[in-house]
């Protein structure tokens, strides 16, 4: 098992064995450290807590400022809890963790941020068909339609596909399989894409054999 954090740098292609164009996401997974080995005794479970990433010193509260300080690691950007059995090795508070712990051929679950779209409608957030332009309904292409009953049921059920915000949601890809590995540049290169915007922080964990 193994488990880390990593920026989505984009996307690429490579060309495998029978030269087709296989598509990739290239990852920086690393540099991490260590800011915290949280234990049974102290925290009820372990875990350890990983970093990565640069802080502006003026974005970052004083209680974290001491507790990057007590591990003795600067300040990251963004922080992640992995259960102690998922990374697989024992580490202590401010070791580094790099993409070394992964091999190419390995299937990992990636998890990330989905693209913020704004306010979406029905066709777009849902899939949904919209209306015909005929028969007096010029002005229903991309309406959602009926939503409710009048008389019954008198109200619009919990869970109704609506317009509304769309991404900006936790997604988890699974089954993703590393096909290079550059440990001189602490980059994966995993087949398939991950949710998020380039630069955006992802979590990548191993999946059981």
């Amino acid at each position: 098992m193994a488990a880390i954090l990593g920026k989505k740098i984009g996307m690429t292609r490579i060309y495998n064995e029978r030269r087709e164009a296989v598509p990739c996401t290239v990852i920086q997974a690393g540099p991490c450290f260590v800011s915290q080995v949280k234990s049974l005794e102290n925290d009820g479970y372990e875990a350890y807590q990983l970093t990565i990433g640069e802080r502006k010193e003026n974005k970052i509260s004083r209680p974290l400022r001491g507790h990057y300080a007590k591990a003795g690691v600067a300040p990251g950007y963004e922080i992640a809890e992995f259960a102690k059995d998922a990374v697989g090795a024992e580490l202590e508070i401010g070791s580094p963790v790099g993409v070394d712990m992964f091999s190419e051929g390995e299937i990992v679950d990636v998890r990330g941020v989905t693209k913020g779209k704004g306010f979406a409608g029905v066709v777009k957030r849902h899939n949904f068909a919209g209306g015909s332009r005929t028969h007096g309904q010029s002005d229903r292409l991309r309406a959602p339609g009926s939503v409710g009953g009048a008389s019954d049921p008198s109200r619009t059920f919990k869970g109704t596909k609506m317009a509304g915000r769309m991404g900006g949601k936790n997604v988890k890809v699974r089954g993703l399989q590393i096909v290079r590995i550059m440990p001189e540049s602490n980059l994966l290169v995993v087949k398939g894409a991950v949710p998020g915007v380039k630069n955006s922080y992802v979590q990548i964990v191993s999946r059981n054999k």
